[in-house]
């Protein structure tokens, strides 16, 4: 008797053990609320603008709104990189320690203006997707394969690490990273629109 129940008792604590990996439902609903709060956050704001306004700049220094989001569809698969590269190792929950921010903390940090930082070259905006509604097309549909992606994966994406400028995240952090990016830039763009000079129409 003892022989045959002690397969089952293994299988059963090797199916715990699969379904226990991963992501928890609160985790992983939060992650694609905030993906999907800050996609229409950015397409909301820009709606309707016309070129006058999406081009208008307070200075040589400052993005235009057309930049911020190009800088943005750039980000977004830059991004993606880190976590891709995250997953190429095994996951590994002897190293949570690593990780020193809560998802909040990081995701306030990301998100401020207080802090301004010049992107580095590869991160420029340059006109590369053509026309502002290819750029938006570009952004808004790597956001969504990453929302998709959140919804359906079974990565153990607390337990990949990626390094930041704010130190280790962990996989599901870098797509929170994602959307405080995201939310970071949107309210760049309301500066400029804010600005005196910004065009009515």
């Amino acid at each position: 008797m003892k022989k045959i129940i002690l397969p089952f008792v293994v299988l059963a604590l090797v199916g715990f053990g699969v379904l226990g990996a991963g992501l928890t439902d609160a985790e992983r609903e939060m992650g694609v609320q905030e993906l999907t709060k800050t996609k229409d956050r950015l397409t909301s704001t820009v709606a309707g603008l016309s070129e006058a306004q999406l081009n208008f700049k307070i200075d040589s220094i400052f993005w235009s709104v057309a930049e911020c989001v190009e800088h943005l569809a750039i980000s977004e698969s830059m991004i993606d990189g880190m976590l891709q590269d995250a997953l190429k190792v095994a996951a590994d929950p002897s190293k949570r320690d690593s990780v020193q921010l809560s998802d909040e903390k990081m995701m306030t940090m990301i998100s401020s203006r207080d802090q301004k930082v010049k992107a580095s070259e590869v991160f420029e905006p340059s006109g590369k997707f053509g026309s502002f509604e290819e750029t938006v097309k570009e952004f808004t549909d790597k956001r969504d394969a990453h929302i998709t992606y959140l919804k359906y994966t079974e990565d153990d994406l607390r337990n990949h690490y990626a390094k930041s400028p704010f130190g280790t995240l962990d996989g599901l952090q870098v797509l929170l990273f994602m959307s405080g990016h995201t939310e970071r830039h949107v309210a760049q763009m309301e500066e400029v629109m804010a600005h005196a000079d910004f065009p009515k129409e």
